[in-house]
């Protein structure tokens, strides 16, 4: 009866938890190809009825970002219809399956181990799959955690979220680099050929194989966990349901408390919506350019390229220097969350896109030279810890409180989709433009590649300092007025 007139914060932690591990399995599904491209690129570079070319490795490598879009551009159609709990539920089903099936694309009806055209087909089918279960688990995970959350935490509680996908990340680089363990990734020659062979040869058979399985073991947690964790009060209210919501809601905030709350759920769950364009075409373009930024600075060619970078850097051993860059990135990533409220949004992302320009253009000028290798690993993670405190974590609270709750919903749709369009550009590029060359052996396309991301970076800041407007402070209803004088 206590926790029912005061409401139960450890029940409370309890759900969240096991929402944030769909943060958390966004980002290992997201960064797991970073240990496994190298030795699935030299796997399929094997196969005897095609040329698997950098295009087709970019491609393939970044044939999750394809569900993705997918999977946020219905998310909002699978929770109004189908709930935010069960919509999770098909969101850790598709993680599971895209683990397994990317593991053994053979699914017991191709032949073992050998590569063709049609099992590079069906291993991409099952990372678009596991992309669905991402591009949902990114939109319905901070609206489930949002929903279920007092007022006075929620902003705390759904940061949670973003901390959990950099967690995931780092969590997925430090089981890379276990599986690795003496084996090697694979090195070419000046012909093309493989260099290590002997070194290197259960990384191709085996090796990418065993990362991509390992998602098996959070995604079969999530999935069974999920199950036991109540719907959101406000779908329960929506359906009819408000008995149910109730109880969810006096475990939660005490019993006094959720009658006030059901009462503002009723009032507003029938909220009027307007036309996308009513504030203003300006208050889309800043939204929607957001998203763009947040990928376009090229932070993800980072995260799912990081071992190959290194590589190509000369370092030792280039699994531990993507494990420390993981580690550095999300003790930057609580930088954000603790600075937020105090510092304002936009003086964040301004000075983490002057950050990464710093970084970016660092690893152009010195990318190459062995006597400057420290100075390019050291940008490299000046560039991953400018955008953890900024773009990461502060795009994503932006895109939440810019749009007015009548275009809430549809705004944010459209935002979410831009992000992952061109996350799926930055990716699937990168690898292509990385190689380029304009004479036999340079590094023209590593000059090239960070010195756009590093104009791309100034080109960011410029945006924010005229045209964000800063949200720390201000209301909804603020943000209403101020959209309104377009």
């Amino acid at each position: 009866m206590e926790h029912q007139q005061t409401g139960s914060k450890a029940y409370l932690f309890s759900i969240v938890m096991v929402a944030v591990l769909g943060g958390l399995l966004f980002g290992y599904d997201t960064a797991v190809i970073s240990g496994a491209e190298k030795g699935l690129q030299a796997f399929f570079k094997g196969a005897g009825d095609f040329e698997y070319t950098d295009v087709m490795h970019g491609f393939t490598s970044s044939s999750a970002l394809i569900g993705c879009i997918i999977g946020s551009s219905l998310s909002g159609l699978f929770a109004s219809r189908l709930g935010r709990k069960r919509s999770l539920i098909f969101a850790g089903v598709c993680f599971f399956l895209s683990a397994w099936g990317s593991m053994e694309p053979e699914s017991y009806l191709l032949p073992q181990g050998h590569a063709d055209w049609t099992l590079l087909v069906v291993f991409n089918f099952y990372r678009v799959l596991g992309g669905i279960g991402v591009g949902m688990a990114s939109a319905i995970c901070p609206m489930y955690i949002g929903e279920i959350a007092p007022s006075n935490m929620r902003g705390m509680l759904v940061s949670c979220n973003q901390f959990a996908i950099i967690f995931g990340q780092l969590v997925v680089y430090f089981v890379n680099f276990i599986i690795m363990g003496p084996h090697a990734n694979p090195i070419y020659d000046a012909a093309g050929a493989i260099a290590n062979m002997v070194d290197a040869q259960w990384t191709i058979e085996t090796g990418w194989r065993y990362m991509f399985g390992s998602e098996m073991v959070p995604a079969g947690l999530f999935t069974f966990l999920i199950c036991f964790v109540p719907e959101t009060p406000r779908y329960l209210v929506m359906i009819g349901q408000d008995e149910k919501a109730y109880g969810v809601l006096a475990k939660i905030n005490g019993s006094e408390k959720a009658r006030e709350i059901i009462h503002d759920i009723r009032n507003t769950v029938t909220v009027k919506t307007e036309k996308l364009f009513s504030y203003g075409f300006m208050c889309i373009f800043v939204g929607v350019m957001l998203s763009v930024f947040q990928q376009a600075v090229g932070i993800n060619a980072v995260l799912y390229y990081a071992p190959r970078i290194f590589q190509d850097m000369g370092m030792g051993n280039p699994m531990v220097q993507t494990v420390i860059m993981g580690i550095v990135n999300i003790s930057f990533t609580l930088v954000a969350v603790f600075t937020v409220e105090k510092l304002g949004r936009k003086p964040l992302l301004i000075f983490g896109s002057i950050g990464m320009a710093a970084g970016a253009l660092g690893v152009a000028l010195t990318f190459g030279n062995e006597a400057l290798s420290t100075v390019t690993m050291l940008s490299i993670m000046v560039y991953s810890a400018s955008f953890m405190f900024s773009w990461g974590p502060i795009a994503w609270v932006l895109i939440a409180e810019l749009f007015p709750n009548t275009i809430r919903g549809a705004a944010v749709a459209i935002a979410v989709a831009f992000q992952w369009i061109f996350n799926f550009i930055v990716s699937s590029t990168f690898v292509p433009m990385f190689n380029m060359h304009l004479t036999p052996g340079d590094d023209f396309g590593h000059w090239f590649t960070y010195g756009l991301y590093g104009a791309i970076c100034i080109v960011a800041a410029i945006f924010v300092w005229k045209l964000v407007p800063e949200t720390k402070g201000k209301s909804l209803e603020d943000m209403s007025k101020l959209w309104k004088k377009d």
